[in-house]
């Protein structure tokens, strides 16, 4: 183990913890807009840098390197396409949300459907947490520790036991921390984290390059484009990871629901002073995620040249770490992944017992006249947090066995959510008499139908396809409903901030250079461009 590495990861974590906790006691909440939107007083600048540092992730960096060292540069079609994708919610969904006032998701379910459509999408997100969120955070943070400080090896115990042993570690210090109320106090905050996570992307890449190039990053970046092209190509075929097909089907809907629906993005984007700084915000965002293949998947590509024959893919990221990086930067790396670990699983077990409780439990107490105090709802809460952790630590180092690579079973695990609840939100919009009978067959439906034909008796079709093929099936059904059995009253929707409406007067050119962009960074790797027959 690199003695100067682990000093510097717990020099790293003391000083990050320590400003955040010097930062936070200072935080004044004083009502919910403060503490979810910022007083709604964020600048473009603000906005754009929140959207692009959140999307940030160790879930990120270790799938996408893994995918591109097993296939190619095709799994940056996630985060390319999404341009398009921000641009149509930059447009259509942000004025929407801006004159209703809209926070959060289960508010505009219960105020469109009812309180059933709500409890039931609470449901959802907890299986979404439990089976997906959770569990992942914990293996992703297990396999970087791992690969970047030898834990095997130093406890001379085989890969699997140690990928048991990191994640009952971390998902115990995290479900603790939760319980005793440490997570305000203790665990570092998402700004300082996704600022490290930003060094790291730029870092990497430069020290992975002069070490590919023993010494010169020019010869290393020459390595990259001369040998070995194949894994450039961004242009998937119906073999690859993500067939470029996908981009205009699955993939197209779950960016859409991902950066206007998925809940901890789009307040990003609430919190600005007016409708026209979250459009720009929302510009410049997708001006770095055009520029994010060079920061987060170069190290898969210097990979496929330094470990030609690895057996353990996940290993990609945290390998390159460990061999190409300084040990302060080793250091600053492990404190950062853990230090988003710990809040990210914090934040998934607060959530989810807030779920649970406000949304399930207490709501059951009282339709069935027993009253429960706060006590007894916090004491609720904690046991409920100790049930769902135990059940991510006994998943998560089953995710080993995703024999197509980490970042494709994320992909495919989230689709089980995500898509309904888009379906029923965007029909919620754009229809006035839906009525919630609709909303609640739609969700069932799909879940059943996306488990039953992608897991059980799998179709011969990429699950992004299915995804969309079973979207448009679950709003032909929610249409029929809604024509056989149409709400008595149509739905009428609130409208809050009218004066915050006025769209950015540049945004139609804007989109145009950018999908300008977006189209020039797919031809650069392809065939036409990098790649090389």
């Amino acid at each position: 183990m690199n003695t100067s590495a682990v000093i510097s990861l717990l020099v790293c974590t003391l000083l990050v913890g320590f400003f955040s906790w010097l930062k936070s006691r200072k935080v004044k909440i004083t009502n919910t807009t403060s503490l979810f939107l910022a007083n709604r007083n964020n600048s473009y600048l603000l906005v754009a840098g929140s959207l692009f540092l959140s999307n940030l992730s160790a879930n990120q960096f270790i799938g996408e390197n893994e995918s591109v060292y097993i296939n190619n540069m095709t799994i940056i079609g996630w985060g390319i396409s999404s341009v398009l994708a921000m641009l149509l919610v930059s447009e259509f969904l942000m004025p929407v949300y801006f004159r209703s006032g809209m926070i959060t998701t289960p508010d505009f379910l219960e105020a469109r459907y009812d309180k059933g459509t709500k409890r039931l999408v609470s449901i959802v997100f907890l299986l979404s947490y439990i089976v997906n969120l959770l569990p992942t955070v914990l293996y992703t943070g297990a396999v970087a520790f791992n690969g970047m400080f030898n834990i095997s090896q130093v406890l001379h115990i085989s890969y699997w036991q140690t990928i048991w042993i990191l994640v009952w570690i971390m998902g115990g210090i995290g479900c603790t921390y939760c319980i005793l109320g440490g997570l305000k106090a203790i665990s570092v905050s998402d700004s300082i984290l996704s600022f490290g996570m930003l060094i790291i992307a730029v870092i990497l890449p430069v020290y992975g390059l002069r070490y590919l190039g023993q010494g010169s990053i020019i010869e290393g970046l020459h390595t990259i484009i001369s040998s070995k092209t194949s894994h450039l190509n961004a242009i998937g075929s119906a073999t690859d990871a993500v067939p470029f097909s996908t981009i205009f089907t699955g993939m197209l809907v779950v960016n859409i629901y991902y950066w206007g629906m998925e809940q901890y993005i789009v307040q990003q984007s609430l919190a600005a002073k007016n409708l026209s700084e979250t459009q720009k915000g929302i510009a410049l965002a997708c001006v770095a995620k055009l520029l994010s293949p060079l920061l987060i998947n170069v190290p898969g590509l210097i990979a496929v040249h330094l470990y030609p024959d690895l057996t353990n893919t996940a290993q990609v990221f945290p390998l390159l770490i460990k061999d190409a990086l300084p040990s302060l930067f080793i250091g600053l790396t492990g404190s950062v992944i853990l230090g988003s670990a710990i809040t990210v699983y914090n934040a998934g077990l607060n959530s989810s017992s807030t779920l649970f409780v406000l949304n399930i439990y207490k709501p059951l107490r009282i339709k069935r006249d027993i009253p429960a105090s706060e006590k007894e709802l916090v004491k609720t809460a904690k046991l409920f947090e100790v049930a769902i952790s135990l059940l991510a630590m006994f998943i998560a180092p089953f995710i080993i066995f995703a024999d197509k690579g980490f970042y494709n079973y994320l992909q495919e695990i989230a689709g089980i959510f995500s898509i309904p609840i888009f379906t029923i939100i965007l029909v919620g919009m754009i229809t006035k008499r839906v009525p919630p009978l609709a909303a609640k067959v739609a969700v069932v439906f799909y879940i059943i139908c996306y488990v039953f034909l992608h897991f059980i008796f799998p179709v011969q079709m990429h699950f992004l396809h299915l995804m969309a093929i079973l979207f448009v099936a679950t709003m032909a059904i929610m249409f029929l409903i809604g024509r056989l059995y149409p709400m008595a009253h149509p739905y009428e929707s609130t409208k809050t901030i009218i004066n915050k409406v006025q769209p950015w007067k540049y945004r139609y050119l804007a989109a145009a250079v950018l999908i300008l962009l977006m189209i020039f960074v797919f031809v650069l790797f392809s065939p036409l461009g990098l790649v090389k027959a």
